[in-house]
């Protein structure tokens, strides 16, 4: 699809698979921001986009718009040594004066105070961007506003220091707001504390692997790397601090040995966890571990995933015909949005644009496009701390994440509300396909229905997970929860186990306490009828009917407008074990499932497996868990 503003014309030669220089990421952070403040207010204090409001209101709606473009504009300012070809910080010192006016009678443009989240909370998230955009212009803005100005956006941010975050990632917000302060001269013991609060809690959250959980439960998704990783990181490099550079970054570079094959062929980020609209903004630590020097990446690499992920979006409908990004994911996706997305929610894929703090001449730009990790191999990555594991082919630049430990429930939640949460209670993602809408048919999803009511998969009790050549495996616990009635069933349990093996996902599960006639429902990939891929499902034992049925997901996902779902049925009572072969693939020479496997033994809980012609042997038993996978 073609975008409302001009690019320069693909380098080839330079980028031979994306064709982006840095040319084009200046053109597209122009163009963005040009079609972004066609809509402000007179002071330009806000950015009134079109769209739903969130649930904070509009004018907080528009000091999103405000915030979070002034991200994107101070990269590129920042980036080019204070080059503003377009006048765009003259633009952003007005819009603060405005904003940080006491409120009068008249008063239309004047930002919302910072408050307790639970109370008024969004303006603390924008916080941190006009921060990080003060922080980063300083040279040019800052220091020529007014004392008066200086004073106000002082105390507004103060707000930030004064009133409680939510319990995640949020605290890194008054963390940002107080390195900004401290790198003006303005630091004093409540900024200390606040930077010593997030720093403590950020130790508390890091649970291996470079993944930190976004909180205090089990939520691992892309905040990783566009919150917990960015912030501190950039913090570090901005002060010139090298001892916490090199804290920070050696996790930074751990992360992104993972994270960076969490981009498809085409592109694309895994479409997992919540705030999917920032889009790419999922690239930013690619490009922050390039412009600081932690990452395992080289600059070709680098460049190839971030300019992959921000083409991906331009190419597929992000921007609309105004030159606005859409609140989805391609175009408009309702489904995939969260009550606090407002109109201007998007502009958090400002973030991406760290990129251009590498200077023309840094290797970054200067090095040729290398491949991806999901272009060099087909792999299959273990990740125990945050129980995922990845699995990416190179034939069809697929890559698939198996989740058993990541599931958004909060501890003082408990793991009883029947809500099913898409993007965190699904078994596997993809970077092709999205999660079927609440209401539908679950995609990817072990469900025991029993008494007329159907189960949802809560909290995530991660069991292990582990890796070998070409094949890779994790698992998992939970208790089914129903919706409708008592949400728990007493005794009732059941136990994961996903293995990789090339491109085939081996799905065995063992459900334990099941009341007499219940019965077994698993879904595979949610595809749409025009869609170059084939979801495949198979049953190997329990099910039955090894076929599956297909079912309608009229709503669709994030790729296609309706879907359809292959789903296994099976009976359970007490003890059963249930084994299934599943597959996503955009091959359409595959081996068809059936023809994947020569024998399936299951005995007393424990079940072996033996690939098409003897290739290779996996065994799984359930107590105690173990997972052995032997080749020939």
């Amino acid at each position: 699809m073609s975008i409302p503003f001009e690019l320069p014309a693909d380098d080839h030669d330079l980028s031979p698979r994306t064709g982006y220089t840095r040319a084009h990421w200046e053109a597209v952070a122009d163009g963005l921001l040009r079609a972004a403040w066609r809509r402000s207010t007179p002071g330009c204090a806000l950015l009134d986009l079109p769209g739903r409001p969130s649930r904070s209101g509009v004018r907080s709606d528009g000091l999103e718009g405000y915030a979070r473009t002034f991200l994107a504009a101070a990269f590129r300012v920042a980036g080019s040594g204070g080059d503003d070809p377009h006048g765009l910080l003259e633009r952003y010192a007005s819009g603060l004066a405005a904003g940080t006016r006491t409120p009068g009678r008249d008063d239309t443009e004047s930002w919302p105070l910072i408050l307790d989240h639970d109370v008024q909370g969004q303006p603390m998230v924008e916080s941190a961007s006009v921060a990080l955009g003060l922080r980063l212009t300083a040279p040019w803005l800052w220091e020529r506003l007014d004392p008066g100005v200086r004073d106000r956006a002082e105390e507004w941010l103060r707000g930030a220091l004064r009133h409680t975050p939510a319990p995640n990632n949020w605290y890194l917000f008054p963390y940002t707001v107080a390195g900004f302060l401290e790198s003006v001269g303005r630091g004093d013991a409540e900024t200390a504390a606040a930077r010593d609060r997030a720093l403590e809690l950020l130790e508390g959250w890091y649970r291996g692997d470079g993944w930190y959980a976004d909180g205090d439960g089990r939520a691992f998704d892309h905040y990783n790397g566009w919150a917990l990783h960015l912030y501190p990181v950039l913090d570090a490099h901005l002060a010139g601090d090298g001892e916490a550079a090199a804290a920070h970054g050696e996790r930074l570079r751990t992360h992104l040995e993972s994270f960076a094959l969490m981009f498809g062929g085409d592109g694309a980020p895994l479409h997992f966890g919540r705030s999917l609209t920032y889009r790419f903004a999922a690239s930013a630590a690619v490009s922050l571990g390039a412009v600081t020097g932690h990452t395992p990446l080289t600059p070709g690499a680098s460049r190839r995933v971030a300019s992959g992920s921000l083409r991906h979006f331009l190419d597929r409908g992000a921007v609309t015909a105004d030159g606005l990004l859409s609140l989805g994911w391609h175009g408009p996706h309702e489904a995939g949005l969260q009550s606090y997305s407002g109109p201007a929610s998007p502009y958090w894929a400002s973030k991406a644009f760290v990129a251009l703090l590498a200077p023309a001449g840094h290797a970054f730009w200067t090095a040729r496009e290398e491949p991806a990790p999901v272009e060099e191999s087909d792999r299959v990555l273990a990740l125990p701390a945050p129980g995922l594991l990845v699995q990416a082919t190179r034939a069809d630049g697929i890559v698939r994440l198996h989740n058993h430990g990541s599931d958004h429930v909060r501890p003082h939640e408990g793991e009883s509300a029947a809500e099913d949460d898409p993007y965190y209670g699904r078994q596997a993602y993809s970077t092709r396909t999205g999660p079927t809408a609440a209401g539908n048919v679950a995609d990817n999803h072990l469900s025991v229905h029993t008494g007329g009511r159907h189960s949802v998969r809560r909290r995530i009790h991660p069991l292990g997970a582990g890796h070998g050549d070409g094949w890779g495996w994790a698992a998992s616990w939970h208790r089914p929860v129903f919706a409708g009635g008592p949400p728990m069933v007493p005794g009732l349990r059941v136990e994961s186990v996903t293995v990789a093996h090339g491109g085939h996902e081996l799905r065995a599960h063992r459900v334990l306490g099941a009341p007499a006639g219940s019965r077994l429902t698993l879904t595979g990939w949610a595809t749409g009828p025009e869609e170059p891929l084939t979801s495949a499902l198979y049953g190997l034992h329990g099910w039955c009917d090894p076929s599956p049925d297909p079912v309608r997901a009229p709503q669709g996902t994030a790729w296609t407008p309706w879907a359809r779902v292959p789903r296994l049925t099976g009976r359970c009572e007490g003890a059963s074990v249930h084994l299934a072969l599943a597959s996503l693939t955009a091959d359409q020479g595959a081996v068809p499932l059936p023809e994947a496997v020569d024998e399936v033994r299951v005995d007393d809980g424990t079940c072996e497996v033996v690939w098409a012609g003897g290739t290779a042997r996996t065994r799984i038993a359930f107590e105690p868990l173990e997972v052995t996978h032997t080749v020939g």
